[in-house]
């Protein structure tokens, strides 16, 4: 099974990795995988950057592949992006960032209660071709949970739905 970088053929694909929608004509991954119900293959879609983050593994052996795809559009990038995420093995489960809505949560590295209002990390598991949720971090637990402090660029990148006001919070509590 080898993975592929494929201009879109039509718009209707979603990014397995962020949820939103791949435009047609815009370069998209493919993971193939042995198909669950059936025989022969299924293939998964995603943002180029957003597969580089969470499943760097497929990414990586598609940019080895000979001759190199030429339409992925910043190569070093998303390998830059991929071998950063395959160095520490729980960098592929952040899928963005948000206040916590409850008091509720707690916190998957310190076990603390995550308290209302304040950010906090969110986490997703790849199981069967699926991003399963997986519960949160707080924002100051990241160097712990993560292993490595370099977690604002996929955080950012899954967190699209946040206001410019709201990253630039996020940001200065990042650095905080």
């Amino acid at each position: 099974m080898s993975h592929v970088f494929e201009a879109a053929t039509t718009g209707r694909a979603k990014c397995r990795g962020c949820g939103q929608a791949i435009e047609k004509g815009a370069i998209r991954f493919g993971e193939r995988l042995p198909n669950p119900f059936a025989e022969g293959e299924t293939t998964l879609w995603f943002h180029p950057l957003c597969a580089a983050y969470k499943r760097p593994e497929p990414v990586l052996e598609a940019l080895g592949q000979s001759p190199l795809p030429e339409n992925v559009p910043d190569r070093e990038g998303l390998e830059s992006a991929a071998r950063g995420n395959m160095s520490h093995r729980r960098l592929p489960r952040i899928d963005g960032a948000e206040r916590a809505p409850s008091g509720q949560a707690k916190c998957r590295s310190c076990r603390e209660r995550i308290e209302r209002g304040s950010w906090r990390i969110r986490l997703v598991f790849h199981e069967d071709g699926r991003f399963m949720p997986g519960g949160f971090v707080h924002l100051a637990c990241r160097k712990a949970y993560f292993e490595t402090d370099y977690v604002l660029a996929p955080i950012l990148h899954f967190s699209a739905k946040l206001s410019d006001e709201e990253r630039a919070e996020l940001e200065s509590a990042f650095r905080g």
